[in-house]
């Protein structure tokens, strides 16, 4: 995987400090990306030292701090295998190797714990590193008689190496297709998240689980909705959240109850008839959820925006923060070329002053978390070669939207459709972002 660097790349506003500072991926044109090779996840570490990114080839690609550099830099650590392509005979259905999620474990020794799923299947990784040692037999024993000389077998340290193994394999708890895994704050137990059920899992069992949400009906052509992404909350262990496709989060509590789909604060905002259209329930799904650092906040990322809730208020979020409704006016085009399916993820900032989301063209937004400001980004390689960073800082017009000002936004005529920014994360200490654009991966920091 090769590497291109522009640290001092600031092309644009100058009172906008994020700056460009890596990129990981292969230098060749786009019309030689294979389909295995685009990044489907990326994900920092609890301390930030480590960065994993997945792929639809079923590989994980793990970056670790170079210390070595001054500020936030990332140099290779290792590569591996996580998931290979099958099929299910029964369904006769195949199940792709492609990496949907990769969640960190917190570090409880030497070695590093990470869990990866694909549709189907998830999997316990240990990394660590090997020493690997060289034996010369030239060394004599100074304790023995010289008349019977024994040579002892000397071992000396000669590399290291990076190893990662499968630790345990988490299967057939799924019928449907997993999107969402999270680690819970105690240490010792994970959640596994697919269309219409939730599942609770031991670390150290894994060949049994909990359901603690079922959505699924009896009669399935009584379904109205499902499940599009889970996450625990960063303290209390008793705690998660789910999203739905008609865009509202459910917050429970598992001390109330063995199954948690009934009893739950529902945070969800009334839809305006006034702007009802034939798309409306597909524009309104979440497709990605995330607490704050402190637990307080909760943001949320539908087709057109943002929503930030504060868990004490269910009654209306407390802001909310446009990033596509130019695209309003498209969304029967964007239907017909399924754009309009696309699941962005959304991330809060290590402070939880700042949230960052994407959008096409390779363009990607973090916002102040009162929707004031919007500092738009390009993670562009093209752009990195003609050394021009796009980067754009605009004020944001009042009122609880939080939209562009008309002047400022960008034409959707002029959007790339085909280049779309779906993966990010945020540094957990560090205003550092990873950023996901097709099979290149751009680190940008602050």
């Amino acid at each position: 995987m090769t590497e291109l660097k522009y640290l001092n790349d600031t092309m644009g506003e100058e009172n906008s400090n994020w700056k460009f500072a890596q990129c990981f991926g292969d230098k060749g044109d786009s019309d030689d990306i294979t389909e295995a090779d685009i990044i489907t996840t990326v994900e920092f570490n609890q301390t930030g030292d480590l960065l994993a990114s997945g792929d639809k080839g079923g590989r994980v690609v793990l970056f670790e701090r170079n210390d070595s550099k001054k500020g936030c830099e990332y140099k290779f650590y290792t590569e591996f295998q996580s998931h290979e392509a099958e099929f299910d005979y029964l369904k006769s259905l195949e199940i792709e190797e492609k990496i949907n999620k990769i969640k960190w474990c917190e570090r409880q020794n030497s070695a590093h714990f990470l869990l990866t799923t694909n549709d189907k299947t998830i999997k316990l990784w240990k990394v660590f590193e090997k020493s690997l040692r060289l034996v010369s037999e030239n060394s004599v024993s100074p304790s023995l008689p010289s008349a019977g000389q024994i040579y002892i077998p000397k071992a000396s340290h000669h590399d290291t190496t990076v190893t990662a193994v499968p630790r345990r394999t988490f299967a057939n708890a799924h019928a449907y297709h997993i999107n969402s895994i999270s680690t819970n704050s105690d240490g010792e137990t994970y959640l596994s998240a697919d269309d219409l059920r939730i599942n609770l899992w031991n670390l150290d069992i894994s060949d049994q689980s909990f359901n603690i949400v079922d959505v699924k009906p009896a009669n399935m052509e009584e379904l109205t909705e499902v499940i599009t992404a889970a996450e625990f909350h960063p303290y209390h262990c008793n705690m998660f959240m789910y999203s739905s496709s008609k865009g509202s989060i459910k917050l429970t509590d598992m001390r109330e109850s063995a199954l948690c789909d009934q009893r739950a604060k529902v945070f969800e905002e009334p839809e305006n008839p006034a702007t009802r259209s034939f798309f409306s329930e597909i524009i309104s799904s979440i497709s990605d959820v995330k607490f704050s650092q402190d637990g307080r906040y909760i943001l949320s990322r539908d087709y057109l925006g943002l929503k930030i809730w504060d868990i004490n208020m269910d009654s209306k979020p407390v802001q909310t923060i446009q990033i596509h409704d130019i695209l309003r006016n498209r969304l029967c085009d964007l239907y017909e070329n399924d754009c309009i399916f696309d699941k962005f993820e959304c991330n809060f900032s290590a402070d939880g002053n700042s949230v960052l989301s994407g959008s096409y063209s390779n363009t990607f937004h973090i916002f102040d978390r009162e929707g004031k400001t919007n500092t738009s980004l390009q993670a562009d390689k093209s752009a990195f070669r003609a050394k021009r960073l796009g980067i754009t800082k605009n004020k944001m017009t009042s009122g609880s939207t939080g939209g562009f000002s008309s002047n400022n936004a960008r034409a959707s005529d002029n959007m790339d459709f085909n280049k779309k920014i779906l993966h990010t994360s945020w540094h957990p200490r560090e205003n550092t972002i990873a950023v996901a654009a097709t099979n290149n991966l751009f680190i940008f920091t602050e």
